[in-house]
């Protein structure tokens, strides 16, 4: 039962999202990756799916997942459960960042549209 020590943790950046590692294998858990993700105000991400069920828990700001046509709207409390396989954007709606907190199984990958699959860093 590790104690990972969260003083001074990784983060990584891509335009417009920052992730900040919680848990991971490299840092001590089995099973699971959780990181902090912040999304810049009035922005929707990159299209992507994971190889594995995500699950999205809304902590401050207001969130969109959105699937296809489909928008749904995430205040701080929510969670949103993203079946594997399945074409999602995480933005942020209004003036202020949107932050959530993110549960991924260990060695899932992401796919984005004409790239190969790859573990994200802030799960590994």
């Amino acid at each position: 039962m590790p104690l990972i020590n969260n003083a001074n943790p990784p983060s990584f950046e891509i335009p417009g999202v920052s992730f900040v590692n919680v848990a991971a294998p490299s840092r001590g858990s089995v099973e699971n990756a959780i990181w902090r993700t912040r999304v810049e105000p009035n922005s929707l991400g990159l299209e992507h799916h994971m190889t594995r069920e995500e699950i999205i828990v809304a902590v401050n700001g207001k969130g969109v997942v959105q699937v296809g046509a489909h928008r749904y709207e995430l205040a701080p409390g929510d969670a949103f459960a993203v079946p594997a396989f399945t074409s999602f954007r995480l933005g942020s709606l209004g003036d202020e960042p949107f932050e959530a907190v993110t549960v991924l199984p260990a060695g899932s990958h992401a796919v984005v549209a004409g790239k190969p699959s790859f573990q994200p860093a802030w799960s590994i």
